[in-house]
């Protein structure tokens, strides 16, 4: 007794030593090439910017304004999850392994291509899409949707598989179908968990469209590659504040309708 006593006391020396080791690995590997001289010019030039946006940038009725390139943003992120909302319903039922089915091998190959899915990221489907259907705000939209099916997939799969089955089996006793099992059993069961995992996506997507315009996929984040490029940190700035406030905003607003959901 007193030997697993000490085992147990003493086991966090040793994933401590293990740990250890994995970061010293880890940063031996990266070589660190020094500061630059104009570091500390270049890095004054930004703040300086950062702290003195360029308000005129706000609003000029261009549509290359801030804020119409806000509400841009919002609408690639609002369609792109809207769309792979949708389309992850199908694929979370092909994944989901619900104890009345018996079929392991169906939810096996869906859970693998959710996660082939999943493997590629929204900047890498945005420059396939760009190349695809040219630059612009639907290259943005494709991308987000392909990738947030992989995600939302998963998720929703997850809560069938965790979901309260006692009104699909009282349904399922009292002579119902497939069909009203379904409709009136377990969508009814699973949808305020789907519409809070499908808002919790949403504040994901807002950040990502964000930045796909780097990329050329419209939005925001197409002037703010430009104004970093041309070192325009006034407008830099601006385009910052304009990310944080809507990102902010986004957050509360979701957290507070997903409280109400769930």
């Amino acid at each position: 007794m007193k030997k697993i006593k000490s085992n147990s006391k003493y086991s966090w020396v040793f994933w401590g030593a293990i740990i250890i080791a994995i970061y010293v690995w880890s940063f031996s590997g990266i070589q660190f090439s020094g500061i630059k001289d104009s570091a500390s010019e270049v890095s004054k030039s930004i703040f300086s910017g950062l702290f003195n946006p360029d308000w005129s940038y706000m609003y000029d009725g261009s549509g290359e304004d801030l804020f119409s390139l806000i509400i841009q943003t919002l609408a690639i992120a609002f369609l792109g999850t809207f769309v792979s909302a949708i389309l992850s319903i199908p694929f979370a039922f092909w994944a989901a392994h619900i104890q009345q089915s018996s079929n392991r091998w169906r939810s096996q190959s869906g859970k693998v291509i959710l996660t082939i899915i999943r493997t590629f990221p929204e900047i890498v489907l945005a420059i396939m899409f760009i190349k695809a259907v040219g630059p612009g705000a639907f290259a943005g939209v494709l991308a987000l949707s392909i990738h947030s099916i992989g995600m939302l997939g998963k998720l929703f799969s997850e809560a069938l598989e965790n979901a309260d089955f006692g009104p699909s089996e009282a349904i399922t006793s009292a002579g119902g179908n497939h069909g009203q099992v379904l409709f009136f059993a377990t969508l009814p069961t699973v949808l305020p968990e789907f519409l809070s995992l499908t808002l919790y996506r949403f504040e994901i997507a807002v950040r990502s469209a964000s930045i796909l315009g780097m990329v050329g996929a419209g939005g925001i984040g197409t002037p703010l590659i430009f104004a970093i490029q041309t070192r325009s940190w006034s407008r830099v700035g601006i385009i910052l504040i304009g990310i944080i406030i809507m990102v902010t905003a986004i957050d509360l607003l979701s957290g507070t309708l997903r409280k109400k959901l769930v």
